[in-house]
């Protein structure tokens, strides 16, 4: 499982970092609105593991700017 925190609509480049706490910190140009960021930040998280967007389901947190993924290999 990994902590994420969501930055959406971010005017920063959309990035993966891990910030404090060792959360992961995800900004993304994308609106909180319909799961637009919550699709923007499944497709970072896949890019900076290095896996397929297939391999990343959000877990907890829908609605909320902290989430809980699941990363499968």
């Amino acid at each position: 499982q990994v902590y994420v925190v969501i930055k959406p609509n971010s005017k920063h480049r959309e990035e993966v970092y891990v910030g404090e706490g060792g959360a992961l910190v995800v900004h993304t140009k994308e609106p909180a609105i319909g799961g637009r960021a919550n699709a923007a930040a499944i497709k970072l998280i896949a890019e900076h593991f290095e896996v397929s967007r297939m391999s990343v389901k959000l877990i907890r947190g829908h609605a909320s700017k902290y989430k809980v993924f699941e990363i499968y290999e």
